[in-house]
């Protein structure tokens, strides 16, 4: 067995495991019903997958220009994900589309009617 046989084969297997875990994050934004789970569902595997996905193909083809292409975009993707879903779940919050409700603490409420400033930018 040489390394570019072994590079295939666990790009292969980095590849199926990177099509499951979209394939999860896909099943779980249909399957939950309320904005927050559905929002925390499809950032965290989709990253994740996007990861096993490109190191996977980075495996395979075995091609610096594409792998660093790769790190790039995974980087920007982690950078850009959490800030993305903070977004989307405060303004989901401030147009009242959630289920405030369910919640055992709401700290945005109460930072919002204490008047902290701080709270609402």
């Amino acid at each position: 067995m040489n390394w570019e046989l072994i590079a295939d084969w666990t790009g292969t297997i980095l590849l199926v495991l990177g099509t499951l875990f979209t394939l999860i994050a896909a099943i779980s934004v249909v399957r939950y019903p309320d904005l927050l789970s559905r929002q925390h569902t499809a950032t965290k595997p989709q990253v994740f997958s996007l990861m096993l996905l490109f190191a996977g193909v980075a495996l395979i083809v075995r091609n610096n220009s594409i792998t660093w292409t790769f790190l790039i975009v995974i980087a920007f993707q982690l950078l850009s994900s959490p800030i993305s879903a903070h977004l989307m779940a405060r303004s989901a919050y401030r147009t009242g589309r959630l289920w405030i409700d369910s919640y055992v603490v709401d700290e945005l409420g109460e930072d919002t009617r204490t008047g902290d400033d701080h709270a609402l930018s």
